[in-house]
C-alpha cells in the first residue's frame, strides 16, 4: 500500500509541520542529502521516530511525500506502473515511484528490506549519478525532476540471512542510524504527542528503560516510543494507567503468558503508588 501527502499553502507554517523531537543532527545531514541529489537509508528499530521524521522533513522542505510501506507481495509493476484495461482501452497508469519520479516528490519506501529482491533493484538507476527510472513496458527513461529524493529505511534487527540489503544497494545511499531517543527527547515526545503531565510522561520513560533493559525475555521487539504513546493517549482519555500500559505495551509486544506476566511485574513496579 501507499499514500501521497501533498503539502498545500500552509504546510509552510511552522502549525504545520508534523512534530519531531530532533535527537541529533539528523535534520541538518536530510538537507544536505536532498540539496545534493543523494538518496537516503534510514535504519533504526521499530517505533523509534523514521517515518515521523520522514514526514516532518517533507513538510519543511516544501515537498509532496509519497510513502510506499514494502511487503513480500510488492512487485516492480506495483512500484513503476502497470498498463490498465478499462472502456475497451489498455491505459499506462504510474505507480508511486513513477509519479514521484515526476512531481518532483520524496519517495520513502519504508521497510524496504522486506520488499523482494528483484524489486529492489528498479531503484539502482534512481540512486545513483543517474537519477533514471527505465519503464522496460513503456520504453520510457524517467529523468528524476531536481527536487525528487529517495528515501528508504529498514530495521537491522529483522536482518537474516535471507532478508538484507545486498551491497550492490545499499552502497547508493547515505546512510543515518536512529535509536531510541534519549529520555528527556522522549520524554518530550510524549507529552507533545498525547497531552499527559510531564510527571506521567517520565513514569512512562522510566518503564520504557526498564523493559529495553531486559534481556532473558524471548521478544522479538521491545517497547517503542511509538507505543508509549499509545499509551500514554489511552491514559489521557482516562483509562488507568495500569491497563492502559497493559493494553499498549504489554499485549502489543507478547502473546505469551508467562512473558506477559514478567512484564506486567516491570510495569506494576515503575507505577507503584
Amino acid at each position: 500500500m501507499y499514500r501521497d501527502a501533498m503539502p498545500d499553502s500552509a504546510a509552510t507554517e511552522e502549525a504545520a509541520i508534523p512534530f519531531y523531537a530532533a535527537q541529533g543532527d539528523e535534520a541538518a545531514l536530510f538537507e544536505h542529502a536532498f540539496r545534493q541529489r543523494l538518496p537516503l537509508l534510514l535504519k533504526g528499530p521499530t517505533g523509534c521516530g523514521k517515518t515521523r521524521f520522514v514526514e516532518h522533513m517533507a513538510a519543511r522542505l516544501q515537498r509532496p511525500l509519497v510513502t510506499v510501506s514494502c511487503h513480500d507481495d510488492l512487485t516492480a509493476a506495483d512500484l513503476v506502473g502497470r498498463y490498465l484495461i478499462g472502456d475497451g482501452n489498455t491505459v499506462w497508469a504510474d505507480g508511486p515511484l513513477a509519479r514521484a519520479v515526476r512531481q518532483g516528490a520524496i519517495c520513502y519506501l519504508d521497510e524496504v528490506i522486506e520488499a523482494r529482491k528483484d524489486t529492489t533493484v528498479v531503484l539502482h538507476p534512481l540512486a545513483d549519478d543517474r537519477r533514471q527510472l527505465p519503464i522496460e513496458r513503456t520504453g520510457e527513461l524517467l529523468q528524476a525532476a531536481p527536487e525528487f529524493m529517495l528515501v528508504v529505511s529498514y530495521n537491522p534487527g529483522y536482518q537474516n540471512l535471507l532478508k538484507n540489503l545486498k551491497p550492490s544497494t545499499r552502497q547508493r545511499f547515505v546512510a543515518l542510524s536512529f535509536d531510541y531517543p534519549a529520555p528527556e527527547v522522549e520524554r518530550r515526545i510524549v507529552t507533545a504527542e498525547s497531552g499527559i503531565d510531564e510527571a506521567l510522561a517520565t513514569r512512562l520513560v522510566k518503564l520504557a528503560q526498564a523493559l529495553r533493559r531486559l534481556t532473558d525475555q524471548d521478544l522479538e521487539e521491545t517497547v517503542s516510543t511509538r507505543l508509549l504513546v499509545m499509551a500514554a493517549r489511552l491514559m489521557a482519555s482516562g483509562l488507568p494507567e495500569l491497563a492502559a500500559c497493559r493494553a499498549a505495551i504489554v499485549d502489543a509486544l507478547t502473546d505469551d503468558a508467562d512473558t506477559a506476566e514478567a512484564l506486567n511485574e516491570v510495569v506494576l513496579a515503575a507505577f507503584e503508588v
